[in-house]
């Protein structure tokens, strides 16, 4: 078992295809990825690629959206539109018996969206609703001001759902134009799987890659910031404080040396139970019930982040642990006891990362996307079981600008 990687040619562009034959059960599982096409191409229109995505989840103009899904339901199709930071997907899933239909209800859908005012307004209603529920949301809350603080001037600075105000604002033309611009072969990739040989596969879906428009490629987008030792904090009636905490952390999606940072995370804060913040916050002083932190690498942008809930009385005390016992990590590094914990659990634990279809298609398709080799990811297993306590602790002390932490913090 295992992805492959082909490209096919349509309309003159080489589609790159992410492809796993599994004969086990009769399913296909399609996912159609625009790359550099998330959140990340809202501009100045915050919420603009989550309203186009909950807009072409309406089904088409001629079916509406309640007899196009009563449609997808009665072949038992699943047929999604959702969006991240930097890439915008349309999934298919259904047996292998409907996969024609599948596809077909897919072309119908992308050829007459349900593009017309009432469906926006519809829309824009829920999200305004859902955006005021939030407002009482207090992880949301600080997850949010911890974003604006830190990606302050970047396209990270504003949610994906968007605010309020920029919800309102955002026509029916702003929705056509991104999605104009974002669905065509130039940006698309492919990851399927399923009961089908490659050839079969193709014979399937060309029908409707010939509908898509050549069109432009989106470029990538690198975010740059720089984090700064500040906090803001939000006064509101909650029963506790929550803490959100970010910084800095110089990689490139690329880097050879990006297993130690992956280490380095599972220590200090990503392994939950164990991690060097669980243990000194929760077990040694009971400050919060949990407390989590993690280096984030992304093709664009990668980042320290973590998060507690404590007493509100004991909020100050629990930032200031936070501070120190990051700053004591860049200073004094791992234990041996701690590395070896940490390569036995990371190696351990590889099988149930890849058991299922959809997680080997997942890491298929983030291993091509980020530029990465299919085996990189047995070869990184091989270097973190390879690591030396020095090494390791060379690297966390060269990269001391996780210790610029930003604190976003609401509290009664």
């Amino acid at each position: 078992m295992g992805a492959t990687i082909k490209h096919i040619d349509v309309k003159g562009v080489q589609i790159p295809v992410i492809f796993e034959e599994q004969k086990s059960l009769p399913i296909l599982n399609l996912q159609l990825v625009f790359e550099n096409s998330g959140y990340i191409q809202d501009n100045d229109k915050s919420g603009l690629a989550n309203l186009s995505s909950k807009l072409l989840n309406e089904g088409t103009k001629e079916l509406g959206a309640t007899a196009f899904a009563q449609e997808l339901e009665e072949n038992a199709i699943s047929l999604t539109t959702s969006n991240g930071f930097e890439t915008f997907v349309i999934e298919l899933s259904n047996l292998k018996e409907q996969s024609k239909k599948g596809v077909e209800l897919l072309t119908s859908l992308l050829k007459s969206p349900n593009f017309t005012q009432d469906t926006l307004e519809k829309l824009k209603t829920l999200q305004v609703g859902s955006l005021k529920r939030k407002e009482n949301d207090f992880d949301y809350v600080s997850q949010n001001l911890l974003k604006s603080i830190l990606f302050k001037g970047t396209a990270l600075e504003n949610p994906s759902s968007g605010s309020i105000e920029s919800i309102s604002k955002i026509q029916l033309k702003d929705i056509e134009q991104f999605v104009s611009k974002t669905i065509n072969l130039n940006n698309l990739i492919i990851v399927a799987g399923g009961d089908f040989d490659i050839k079969e596969f193709e014979e399937l879906l060309n029908p409707f890659l010939t509908t898509l428009e050549v069109g432009e490629k989106n470029e990538s987008k690198e975010i740059k910031f720089t984090s700064k030792k500040e906090e803001k904090t939000l006064i509101k009636d909650t029963q506790q404080a929550y803490i959100y905490f970010g910084s800095s952390f110089n990689i490139d999606s690329q880097d050879e040396e990006n297993y130690k940072a992956k280490v380095a995370s599972f220590i200090l804060g990503g392994s939950g139970f164990g991690s060097r913040l669980m243990e000194e916050i929760r077990v040694k002083r009971g400050l919060a019930y949990s407390a989590y932190g993690s280096i984030s690498v992304n093709k664009s942008h990668s980042y320290f982040n973590g998060y507690l809930q404590t007493k509100n009385e004991s909020a100050a005390e629990a930032q200031k642990l936070v501070s120190q016992l990051v700053s004591q990590f860049v200073e004094n590094g791992v234990t041996q006891e701690e590395l070896t914990a940490a390569k036995n659990f990371l190696t351990g634990s590889e099988p149930l990362r890849s058991e299922t279809l959809s997680q080997r298609l997942n890491r298929a398709f983030l291993l091509y996307y980020r530029g990465l080799a299919q085996d990189y990811s047995q070869k990184e297993l091989e270097k973190i079981q390879n690591l030396k306590l020095e090494d390791l602790n060379s690297y966390i002390k060269a990269h001391n600008e996780i210790n610029n932490l930003t604190f976003a913090i609401v509290r009664k």
